[in-house]
């Protein structure tokens, strides 16, 4: 029986970045694949998160990305924005805005300027909304809600864009669990849909629940491979220099901490 090899939705070779002064990307080399849930996690201070920035154009770099087969480099802003959703940490909107407008915002790359919003802007902005469960609000202002309902309005924003791909950088944050397994339903979902989907997570047993797993120390790729695999997991519990162990729950996978020695 042949598998399925998925095509590359995001490829790079040979990234660098810095921060400042500091080097936090040291030569990295990945190819991710699309309509897939490729989850990206290490220790703090990996370069995570400056990865994420990176694949998605909000930081200068050195080496070669390509995304959906074009440059990173040379692909027009707007073309990115249509291909390619963010949601990033602690983002900053204005909370006088309505829940309405902020996800509207996302439909910005498909509008012509000036342009009032079309009916299938009206039409994705619902479907977002509706989504997140964040359709209640709609009237609300940003400013009247909770750090979690924030960031589900956010995620609505990001969805609005119907990108073929989307990047999130910690979307688990202020999320209760319920509305963490909401998430998890809901990127099932993208992903059956075609979308490809790239997730940087602190909650490792979260992002076990992946296809794929990246995983990052110290600025460079040590791993990657499906999240089932016994390789993953061990480089997994490497990364974290022994102070977690990789179980079997029913047919997922979780992540248990170990505790120092006495």
């Amino acid at each position: 029986m042949s598998s399925v090899i998925n095509p590359v939705a995001i490829c790079a070779r040979g990234i660098r970045a810095s921060l400042g002064q500091t080097e936090v990307l040291r030569g990295m080399d990945m190819a991710l694949p699309a309509a897939r849930w490729t989850s990206i996690v290490g220790p703090n201070g990996a370069g995570k998160s400056t990865l994420l920035k990176v694949l998605a154009g909000l930081l200068p770099y050195q080496g070669e990305v390509t995304l959906l087969g074009q440059s990173l480099a040379t692909l027009p802003r707007r073309e990115r924005a249509r291909q390619l959703a963010w949601l990033g940490q602690s983002e900053v909107s204005g909370d006088d805005l309505t829940v309405w407008d902020v996800a509207m915002l996302g439909r910005l790359p498909h509008q012509a300027l000036l342009g009032a919003p079309s009916a299938a802007d009206h039409a994705a902005v619902e479907h977002a909304l509706k989504a997140t469960q964040a359709w209640d609000w709609r009237a609300r202002t940003l400013g009247q809600l909770s750090g979690g309902e924030r960031q589900r309005v956010l995620l609505a924003r990001a969805l609005a864009v119907q990108a073929q791909v989307l990047l999130m950088d910690e979307p688990l944050a202020n999320l209760d669990p319920p509305h963490q397994a909401d998430w998890l339903g809901l990127v099932r979902t993208l992903v059956k849909q075609g979308c490809t989907v790239v997730s940087v997570l602190h909650e490792i047993s979260m992002a076990l629940q992946a296809d794929e797993m990246l995983v990052v120390a110290a600025g460079r790729v040590v791993h990657q491979g499906a999240c089932i695999d016994a390789a993953t997991h061990r480089a997994l519990e490497h990364v974290f220099e022994g102070r977690i162990a990789i179980h079997a729950l029913g047919a997922q996978w979780v992540a248990l901490p170990i505790a120092p020695p006495v």
